[in-house]
């Protein structure tokens, strides 16, 4: 910690500097906190109760008196310049949310490394934050100018500067999240929806010590809590397209996520745009599961639904009574026609009535291709065969001829949570 702060010290024109706020989470050496007071600059706050990543960095936010904020996290080395490329672009605009490049500082020798320039935040439906590489054309683009800044959907979460008037207006935190996770997705969504930017900048940057378990513990568990933070912003900032979520982490559904009626009202006063034009105007590479019937879940036959019985490559499928809780049960008709259940795609090996239709590595190939038609019916994209589940029971659903008058062909797209 101490390093941090002189590297902030050392590697920034005092000028820039107004002051190093210090949260000390309740943490078991106050004396530590005490020692850190005494460096120039240097204030420290420390809770009276453990409180957590989201409200101890409100409370050092509110206690701040810049007009600019930028949060680090407690084991960062700033690298030389690395902060006034990061306040220009503030300053052009105030509501710019940016970040520097996070090199890698080694846990085990603290050696130094340096990340990749022409990477940027994004993530799956299971709302899990990874590194991408930027499109083939924008590498190119950028090597006409490599110092332009990248546009990213998402921020990883611990090192970012903002406008301080802009963080109050934007909502700050959700303070109701807990201990740590999910609040980058959740200010990522919101500064997109609601009228900022997201962006990484080259020329900055700051080496980052990434810890092999986190150093403190989660009430309720690690899973639970990430979960719970997950499921407040997916239901305040994702609209219809949570389904999506719940359909790739199905055991959420169970996780409680308290009162977010408060994030919904400030998500209308903010005029927000709708998750739908985040996707089209800020992320359109994250793939969209379904198309027909919107967000995806369960196929359904009366109280019985599509079912991998548990069976995995190359297994056939049944019906089963539905649960609605994803799992064995969790399909999506995806705009090109394929049936996924996870990396797997229904596949009709023959092309012939009667075949037992097989879990298959999803390839795009003709015979995993299928047609929603009016009426329920599921056909074949290359021969009149329709999805039955006539005989599920001996041999698994099959492809028969297809007949619309045969409700053991008719089935119901469900969205979980409809």
């Amino acid at each position: 910690m101490k390093n941090s702060c002189y590297s902030v010290l050392n590697r920034s024109p005092e000028h820039l500097i107004k002051e190093i706020i210090l949260v000390d989470d309740f943490s078991d050496h106050p004396e530590d906190g005490e020692e850190l007071s005494k460096i120039h600059k240097v204030r420290v706050i420390r809770n009276e109760k453990r409180e957590g990543l989201m409200r101890s960095r409100v409370r050092g936010a509110d206690a701040a008196t810049a007009s600019v904020l930028t949060f680090l996290d407690s084991h960062c080395e700033c690298n030389a310049d690395w902060l006034e490329p990061l306040l220009e672009r503030v300053a052009e605009d105030p509501s710019r949310v940016v970040c520097p490049v996070i090199d890698v500082i080694s846990m085990d020798t603290f050696q130094y490394i340096g990340a990749s320039a022409d990477l940027r935040g994004g993530f799956d439906w299971s709302l899990v934050f990874k590194w991408e590489y930027l499109s083939q054309a924008e590498r190119q683009s950028r090597q006409k100018d490599p110092t332009q800044a990248i546009r990213t959907p998402m921020i990883a979460g611990g090192l970012f500067v903002i406008d301080k008037a802009y963080f109050e207006q934007l909502g700050k935190y959700d303070t109701q999240m807990d201990v740590w996770g999910g609040e980058n997705l959740e200010i990522s969504f919101r500064v997109w929806q609601c009228g900022g930017s997201l962006e990484i900048i080259p020329c900055s940057r700051v080496g980052h010590v990434f810890r092999k378990r986190h150093p403190y513990s989660f009430p309720g568990g690690s899973g639970n809590v990430f979960a719970r933070n997950t499921r407040r912003a997916a239901e305040v900032w994702m609209d219809d397209y949570k389904h999506f979520y719940y359909n790739a982490v199905p055991l959420a559904r169970n996780i409680p996520y308290g009162n977010i009626a408060d994030r919904l009202d400030l998500k209308r006063r903010l005029h927000c745009k709708p998750f739908s034009w985040y996707l089209k105007n800020v992320y359109p590479e994250l793939v969209i599961p379904t198309s027909e019937g919107g967000p995806g879940g369960s196929l359904k036959q009366g109280h019985s639904c599509l079912d991998s019985m548990g069976h995995l490559l190359d297994g056939n499928v049944g019906l089963y009574p539905c649960h609605d809780t994803g799992g064995n049960q969790e399909w999506s008709l995806t705009k090109d026609g394929l049936i996924k259940h996870h990396e797997l795609c229904l596949t009709l090996p023959m092309y012939a009535k009667g075949t037992t239709l097989l879990m298959q590595v999803c390839d795009g190939s003709e015979n995993q291709k299928w047609r929603y038609l009016e009426g329920g019916l599921i056909r074949h994209s290359r021969i009149p065969v329709c999805m039955d589940s006539k005989f599920h029971a001996q041999r698994g659903i099959t492809a028969e001829k297809c007949d619309s008058s045969v409700e053991s062909q008719r089935w119901h797209l469900y969205n979980h949570g409809h």
